[in-house]
């Protein structure tokens, strides 16, 4: 049980054409290869989008639940750097680590963003990496569908922004009116700012950071061409489908004789071509 009397949060997966992603401001400023410089005691790392990913590289409620089986009732630290992803994945991440029946200390190592700053709520110990950051905004999704779903989306949204502001104010000890007005803004919450506003607990020390440039290096920009595609309307399937089929070919190609196993030349090279930019821009 946690050691600090938060609010459980609740979600039921129905909300008809609504998909929860990731926002794009926030990968953009995602940082992959900030890690912790070693393990101190038992741990858990979520370095990655939270939610199942087209790589299958994503931080689910599955693995996480694993992890605290295979630790038991012992302390756990809790290793961040992620831009967030899927509400209702990071809502049961959340729940799980208020349950754990020892302290729980989440360290903030780059980015906590939306799903992610949501699970970095749940420990009894926040603490922030030079120049890491928190995001809280309000649920970000990509719905799909004529006005009334658009309209019935928006009511559905409501509750589940209404519950993240409970769960910021009681952290914060401020008014969930409060923590609703900064989700509205969409805050970006610096380290000795969080600490201020009560958000986190104190700073990590330098050298308990390390960057590791090897780390899912590709990850960041594969992640981005999928938020381009999210923008431009194409649902979740159809974007981690593409870029599935960029990278592994063709289902089935395999199976033809002299079929190539990866993307054609041509739009392998559009595609470095897009992630070169990407890396000039950010």
């Amino acid at each position: 049980m946690s050691l600090i009397n938060l609010p459980e949060l609740s979600a039921s997966p129905k909300l008809g054409a609504v998909q929860f992603d990731m926002r794009p401001d926030a990968l953009e400023r995602w940082e992959p290869s900030i890690r912790a410089a070693a393990d101190d005691g038992p741990s858990i790392s979520i370095y990655d989008r939270i939610g199942d990913s087209y790589d299958g590289e994503g931080v689910t409620a599955k693995r996480v639940s694993a992890a605290l089986r295979n630790i038991g009732a012992r302390d756990v630290t809790v290793n961040v750097n992620s831009p967030g992803g899927d509400f209702f994945q990071g809502v049961a991440i959340y729940n799980m680590l208020r349950e754990h029946k020892a302290k729980v200390t989440v360290k903030v190592m780059g980015l906590a963003a939306s799903a992610a700053s949501v699970i970095a709520m749940a420990g009894d110990e926040i603490l922030m990496g030079d120049g890491a950051f928190l995001m809280i905004h309000n649920a970000w999704a990509v719905a799909i569908g004529n006005r009334h779903d658009m309209m019935a989306a928006a009511e559905q949204l409501a509750p589940f922004d209404a519950a993240m502001a409970q769960v910021y104010a009681a952290r914060a000890g401020m008014k969930p009116a409060d923590a609703a007005a900064m989700m509205d803004k969409e805050t970006w919450i610096g380290a000795q700012q969080a600490i201020d506003d009560g958000f986190a607990s104190g700073l990590i020390q330098r050298e308990q950071l390390s960057q590791d440039p090897e780390a899912h290096a590709h990850t960041k920009y594969l992640a981005m061409v999928e938020a381009s595609m999210a923008r431009a309307g194409h649902s979740r399937s159809v974007r981690r489908e593409a870029i599935k089929s960029l990278f592994s070919g063709m289902p089935g190609a395999a199976e033809k004789k002299g079929a190539m196993p990866s993307a054609g030349a041509d739009v392998a090279a559009s595609l470095q071509t897009l992630i070169n930019n990407m890396k000039g821009s950010v």
